[in-house]
């Protein structure tokens, strides 16, 4: 196994922009209450994931300078929702 690359962290990062997109919308017709808190909680479960994200010494993070301000608050507003 291999550290990630520049291109192979940005894209996680950039993915976990899916995330917080998801815990922003709102319960849906088709959705019943326990399907929407769901669909949350496993958005808010993913984001914290990938926040831990370590190097292959299991200590250092892969994250440096990115910017976690739209994700916290997507983990904050979501645990709200569940």
């Amino acid at each position: 196994m291999e550290e990630l690359t520049k291109d192979q962290i940005a894209a996680i990062f950039s993915a976990a922009g899916d995330s917080v997109t998801v815990i922003g919308i709102a319960k849906t017709e088709d959705e019943t209450t326990d399907e929407f808190k769901a669909r949350i909680k496993r958005n808010v479960e993913h984001l914290e994931i990938i926040k831990d994200y370590k190097k292959l010494d299991e200590t250092t993070s892969i994250w440096t300078t990115e910017d976690f301000t739209a994700i916290d608050a997507a983990i904050v507003a979501g645990k709200k929702l569940y």
